[in-house]
């Protein structure tokens, strides 16, 4: 297992693996870009495709990448990151409201993550929080006007392998939909941009997948 790998030569090698295959086909029959997207159903289909893959494996495909301008390429990755079904809503919602559902929803709130970090039911987003942010925002804990004075452009998370796991568990919950700030009362920007800032940073997860 490499990391830095192309998302089409991922895709290739786990078309080539049986037990690999059989999964990412089963997941993609339920995720496929030529049908009517149900978006529960194929955001289940990538929890369990994801979460039931030896977790080198989850790793090499959640962070695989792309360089212009390799379109088979680009197709391979909106595959296996489930977009536009899995992580697309029309409108976009709020990066606030979706903290928000997400406190109170149970599927993302709590999950038994079968990789090897976590053995254990724990909430899903405390733990991505913890284990990603919890350098950068420990002083502010849960006051969410602290957190609205953080530097948000160049914040970087932990990168380890308990941030990747934990970013990993996101997907196929709402923490891994697309969301926007653009549409926020001006009093709930910061803190706005700094949640799509920790679900989607490119800086942050960019260092990830190096």
């Amino acid at each position: 297992y490499t990391a830095n790998r192309s998302c089409l030569d991922v895709n290739m090698d786990c078309v080539e693996d049986e037990v690999c295959n059989k999964q990412l086909s089963l997941y993609l029959k339920v995720c496929s870009v030529n049908k009517k997207c149900n978006m529960e159903e194929c955001q289940a289909a990538m929890r369990f495709f994801y979460h039931n893959m030896p977790f080198e494996v989850a790793q090499m495909m959640t962070f695989c990448d792309c360089i212009q301008p390799d379109e088979s390429c680009h197709s391979a990755k909106e595959l296996l990151h489930g977009k536009p079904c899995a992580t697309t809503s029309a409108p976009l919602p709020s990066c606030l409201s979706v903290i928000h559902m997400c406190e109170e929803n149970e599927l993302c709130s709590f999950k038994t993550i079968a990789v090897h970090f976590f053995s254990s039911v724990r909430k899903i987003f405390t733990t991505f929080w913890d284990k990603c942010w919890r350098h950068v925002t420990k002083e502010c804990y849960d006051d969410e006007a602290c957190l609205e004075t953080l530097i948000k452009d160049d914040m970087p998370c932990s990168a380890n392998a308990d941030c990747k796991a934990a970013y990993i568990s996101n997907w196929g919950t709402m923490l891994h939909v697309d969301c926007t700030c653009q549409n926020s009362p001006p009093a709930e920007q910061s803190l706005c941009k700094l949640f799509h800032h920790m679900l989607h940073s490119t800086s942050c997860f960019s260092q990830l997948r190096k």
